[in-house]
């Protein structure tokens, strides 16, 4: 069935006709969902013409997505579908309109740039507070769910493939009172880095935080906070990439020059992505910190 206005579809079958959300997709501009009553199944697919629910065109628009989230795209080429890199925020505070849901997604993680958010995940134990600098692993199918939020938080999420599913489990409650830590979610273990406890360490020159995700994917994917190691801007670095990697500048603003072009800046809260093969000089200037993550 076309909506013109798939969010009031939505909230007219569930709110008037009884029926229930089971999958909707992509989170960040939804377009089509599957909702069920008494064994019947329809599929809801959103106009072209709605311009709200189709994907942001450039880093400056905001967007609704699942649950009253906004969503910013930090990188709108997407790399042919490969990997989604959003900038999130939650404007209102207080309880958010989530459910327990999964996604089956070969990579996701979560990285808190601001404010507070209040999670929950399956066999991880009872809610807790993602706070700035805090990063979670999301294990494809892994159940979890936002709880509530301070007014103005803000996440990265990166997210690969752009296109996945996200399923709501209408039978599980969160927290499900099991610690299960190396519990095996296809493949990968559910990750939580806690900003506050974690050390600095030498990394190629830089200091860098590593948030245990090598470990958790057995070396598929790694993602680290990197800043410089003196107060003094950091004179330029080579790089050769063996995958594909790439960064949102967190704080001061990165130089690059990538084989031999010219120099480019990127600022607080901009994404790069740096190519497999690429030869790269880079440069952290004014206090600079990235998040770096490197994929396949």
């Amino acid at each position: 069935m076309i909506c013109e206005n798939l969010t009031g579809a939505i909230d007219h079958y569930i709110d008037r006709l009884g029926y229930r959300l089971d999958m909707i997709m992509p989170a960040d501009a939804p377009r089509i969902a599957l909702l069920s009553k008494n064994g019947e199944t329809i599929k809801l697919c959103a106009s072209q013409a709605t311009n709200n629910e189709l994907p942001a065109t450039n880093t400056g628009d905001w967007i609704t997505g699942r649950a009253g989230m906004q969503y910013r795209d930090l990188l709108p080429e997407r790399l042919g579908g490969e990997v989604a890199v959003s900038h999130i925020r939650l404007t209102d505070g207080g309880p958010v309109s989530d459910y327990v849901h999964y996604h089956k997604v070969d990579f996701q993680m979560i990285y808190c740039l601001k404010g507070s958010i209040r999670v929950v995940y399956e066999d991880q134990g009872p809610p807790f507070w993602l706070e700035p600098g805090d990063c979670v692993l999301q294990p494809s199918e892994i159940r979890h769910r936002v709880l509530e939020a301070e007014a103005g938080s803000e996440v990265i999420e990166i997210s690969s493939p752009v296109e996945h599913e996200t399923w709501v489990d209408h039978d599980l409650e969160l927290s499900n009172g099991r610690i299960r830590q190396d519990r095996d979610f296809t493949g990968q273990r559910f990750v939580r880095h806690i900003a506050a406890d974690a050390k600095w360490r030498e990394f190629e020159g830089f200091e860098a935080r590593d948030m245990g995700i090598t470990v958790a994917t057995d070396g598929r994917f790694d993602v680290r906070v990197v800043r410089s190691a003196t107060a003094e801007e950091l004179p330029a670095n080579n790089a050769n990439w063996e995958k594909l990697n790439l960064f949102v500048v967190l704080n001061g603003d990165l130089r690059l020059v990538i084989d031999n072009q010219p120099e480019l800046v990127i600022p607080t809260g901009a994404c790069r992505v740096l190519e497999k093969g690429e030869r790269t000089s880079f440069a952290f200037h004014n206090n600079a910190e990235v998040l770096f993550a490197s994929i396949g």
